[in-house]
């Protein structure tokens, strides 16, 4: 007869707490299956758990600083954003959300009518923020076409879509969440371009 829990393995005797036919591998030296073991650790946690002061179960006292009828409400307002997001329409963060990835909507969130400062500066680092992509990628486009220096370069090639797809959905999302963007070399230049025009 074979065990019942191992297929095609001949079983050497039964379980003193099941009676189930079990293999050498299965018996433990007290004589029972996994099955019993099981139970009877789930049995000790079970009693285990009772022995605990409050049991476990519906609590009749006021707990957790409420009096007795006081319900917790949930918190409706959303979390605070900073002064300069608060005063920022939706339709003006989408549209300079969106000139990360299609830089003529950043073209025209800098006329937009607010005069924002989150827009501007936004608008400004998504230009920059794509014309460095498109700067970088002349620059090892021009690299590769030279002869032998070229060859180092050609690799390099294949990742620049994919970079600027992914850093400029990244910082989109960012800036319709009314993060701070930190655009790599660019912000530097337009927070001073701005604090100085300020």
């Amino acid at each position: 007869m074979d065990c019942y829990f191992h297929h095609a393995v001949p079983s050497i005797g039964r379980c003193l707490g099941c009676g189930k036919s079990i293999c050498a591998t299965c018996r433990a030296e007290t004589g029972d299956c996994p099955s019993c073991r099981l139970a009877a650790r789930i049995d000790a946690a079970a009693a285990q758990r009772q022995t605990l002061a409050g049991g476990v179960g519906p609590s009749y006292e006021p707990s957790g600083g409420y009096a007795r009828g006081q319900q917790w409400q949930p918190q409706t307002q959303p979390p605070p954003r900073s002064s300069a997001v608060a005063n920022v329409r939706p339709e003006s963060r989408a549209l300079v959300a969106l000139g990360y990835p299609f830089w003529p909507l950043a073209l025209l969130a800098l006329f937009d009518p607010t005069g924002s400062e989150f827009v501007r500066r936004n608008a400004w680092q998504a230009l920059g923020f794509n014309a460095g992509m498109y700067g970088l990628g002349w620059l090892i486009s021009s690299i590769a076409a030279i002869p032998l220096i070229g060859i180092s370069a050609w690799p390099l090639l294949p990742f620049i879509v994919p970079v600027t797809i992914v850093a400029s959905v990244v910082y989109a999302i960012k800036v319709w969440h009314g993060d701070d963007v930190r655009v790599p070399f660019v912000s530097d230049i337009v927070d001073q371009k701005l604090g100085t025009a300020g």
